[in-house]
C-alpha cells in the first residue's frame, strides 16, 4: 500500500493484549470447544447406539450414532459464514463470546436429554440429540478461526506459527480431559450405571469450563490488524461475498491443504476406538450381544481387535500426548523452513503411514499402539501450522471468514464422511484394515496438490495486508 502508516513494522505497535492473556484465551477456548466435540464422539461409539437407537441391530446402530455425529460437520460451514460475518464486521472478541456459549448450552442440554428408552421419547429423543449436535457443529464452526485469529494477530514478529500453536493445542488438551474423564467414569461405575446415567456426568461438567473460558474471553481488547481495519473503514459489508468473489483461489486452496489433516484425525480416533474394541471373534461378539439383549447376526460380524475398551482408551490418550507434544513442534519449524516446505514432507509422511495399516494392526496390541504414537505425531505435526497458514492466506478485513469457511469447507468433505467411510470399507473388507489405509493415503495425496500449488505465507504483510 502507498500510505505512509502502512509502512510501519508491525512489531512497533506496542500489543493490546498481554502474551499470557492471548496464550490463555486462545488454549481455553478451542480446548473447551474440543472436549464438548470429543465428549460427544466418544459416546457416538460407546453409549449412543445402544441409547437413542435401540431398536436397530448393532451395525446399524453404530451407522447411526456416526450419522448424527456427522450433522455437526453439516452445520460447521453455516457457522463458519454466520460467526465469520460478526468476526469481520463486529471484531473477534464478541464473536468467540457467542461461539463459546452455543457449545456450552447445547453441550449441556445433552447431558440432561432423555434417552429413547424413556416411554415417549422414541423419536423425539433422536431428534433434538441432532438440533443440538447441530448447534455444537455451528459454534465450532465459528470457533476455532476466532481462536486463530486471536492468537496470530497478537503475535510478535516472526512468531506467528508459534502463537498460532496454543489454539491447535485445544484439541489434544481436549481429548485428554474428555477421555480421562471417560476412562475414571468406567472404571469407578459399573456397566449398569456408566449407561444410566455416568456418561452424562462429562456434558454437564463442561459448563465449569465455559464459565472460566468466559471470564478470560470478556477481558480481551480487539487486536490491532483488526482495530486498523476499523479505523481505515475497511469493514467488508459482505464478507462472504467478497470471499467467494475476489478470494476463491486461496478459499480452495486452504480448503485442501486443510483435508488430510481432517480426515488423519478422524480415522485415528473416532475409527481407531471403533475398530480397537470390536469383538475379535464371532464368538466374543455373540456373547457381548446376547449380554446387552440385543439380536446377533453372524453373518453380518466383521472383527476388530477386541481390546477392551478401557485398554483402548488408555492408548488413545498415550497417543494424544504425542499429538500435544507434536504440536508444540510443529510451530517453530514451521517458522524455520516455512509453512508450506514443512507441510509437503508432512504430507508426504502421511501418505505412506496409510500403507502401514494392515501390518501395525496386525501386530496387536503392541502394533495397534505404534500406529496410534505415529499416527498422532503426523497430526500433531500437520495441524499445529493450520492456525497460521489458513489465516495467512486471506486479507485481514475478510480473513475470519475465508479462513473459517475453508476450515470448514475442509470438514465437510474431509472430517464428516471420515467415520462412516472408514467402518463401510473395514466391513467390505471382512476386517482387514488396507482399504482405510489407503483412503488415508489417497487424502494425503489431494492436500499434497494443493500445498504444491499454494504459495508460502510466512513473510506476509500480516498487519497491513486489507482488501
Amino acid at each position: 500500500m502507498s500510505s505512509s502508516s502502512s509502512t510501519v513494522e508491525p512489531a512497533a505497535t506496542k500489543p493490546l493484549n498481554s502474551r499470557g492473556r492471548v496464550i490463555f484465551a486462545s488454549l481455553i477456548g478451542t480446548t473447551i470447544e474440543f472436549y464438548d466435540f470429543y465428549i460427544y464422539a466418544t459416546a457416538s461409539v460407546l453409549v449412543f447406539p445402544a441409547l437413542f437407537f435401540p431398536n436397530s441391530s448393532p451395525a446399524t446402530a453404530l451407522l447411526q450414532s456416526f450419522a448424527v455425529f456427522g450433522v455437526a460437520f453439516v452445520a460447521r460451514p453455516l457457522g463458519s459464514i454466520v460467526f465469520g460475518h460478526f468476526g469481520d464486521r463486529i471484531g473477534r472478541k464478541g464473536t468467540l463470546v457467542a461461539s463459546l456459549l452455543t457449545m456450552g448450552i447445547a453441550t449441556f442440554l445433552i447431558g440432561v436429554l432423555p434417552t429413547a428408552q424413556v416411554p415417549g421419547w422414541t423419536i423425539l429423543a433422536p431428534a433434538i440429540l441432532v438440533l443440538l449436535r447441530f448447534l455444537q457443529g455451528l459454534a465450532l464452526g465459528g470457533e476455532w478461526s476466532g481462536a486463530a485469529l486471536l492468537a496470530t494477530e497478537n503475535a510478535p514478529k516472526g512468531k506467528r506459527a508459534i502463537y498460532g500453536t496454543f489454539p491447535q493445542l485445544g484439541a489434544p488438551i481436549g481429548f485428554i480431559l474428555a477421555n480421562l474423564l471417560f476412562v475414571v467414569l468406567n472404571a469407578t461405575l459399573s456397566p449398569e450405571a456408566f449407561m444410566d446415567w455416568g456418561w452424562r456426568v462429562p456434558f454437564i461438567a463442561s459448563a465449569v469450563l465455559v464459565i472460566v473460558g468466559l471470564y478470560v474471553r470478556l477481558k480481551l481488547i480487539e487486536s490491532h490488524s483488526f482495530q486498523q481495519v476499523l479505523d481505515k473503514g475497511k469493514v467488508v459489508k459482505l464478507p462472504l461475498a467478497a470471499v467467494f468473489t475476489k478470494q476463491w483461489r486461496p478459499l480452495l486452496l486452504g480448503t485442501f491443504i486443510m483435508f488430510a489433516t481432517y480426515v488423519l484425525f478422524y480415522l485415528m480416533t473416532s475409527f481407531t476406538l471403533t475398530f480397537g474394541t470390536a469383538p475379535a471373534n464371532v464368538e466374543t461378539a455373540a456373547a457381548a450381544a446376547e449380554a446387552a439383549g440385543r439380536p446377533f447376526n453372524p453373518d453380518a460380524f466383521v472383527p476388530g481387535l477386541g481390546i477392551e475398551r478401557g485398554d483402548f482408551l488408555w492408548m488413545l490418550i498415550i497417543g494424544v500426548v504425542f499429538f500435544g507434544i507434536f504440536t508444540i513442534v510443529s510451530g517453530p519449524l514451521a517458522e524455520k523452513f516455512g509453512r508450506r516446505r514443512m507441510l509437503l514432507a508432512v504430507t508426504v509422511g502421511i501418505a505412506l503411514f496409510g500403507l502401514t495399516w494392515v501390518p501395525l494392526f496386525g501386530g496387536g496390541t503392541v502394533g495397534a499402539m505404534a500406529l496410534l504414537i505415529l499416527g498422532f505425531t503426523l497430526m500433531g505435526l500437520t495441524f499445529g501450522p493450520m492456525a497460521a497458514i489458513l489465516p495467512e492466506l486471506f486479507p485481514a478485513n475478510v480473513r475470519y471468514t475465508g479462513s473459517a469457511v475453508a476450515y470448514n469447507l475442509s470438514s465437510v468433505i474431509g472430517a464428516a464422511p471420515a467415520s462412516f467411510v472408514a467402518i463401510a470399507l473395514w466391513q467390505a473388507a471382512d476386517g482387514s484394515t488396507f482399504l482405510v489405509g489407503l483412503y488415508l493415503s489417497a487424502a494425503a495425496v489431494l492436500t499434497f496438490i494443493a500445498l504444491w500449488l499454494s504459495r508460502e505465507t510466512r513473510d506476509h504483510d500480516y498487519e497491513n495486508n486489507i482488501a
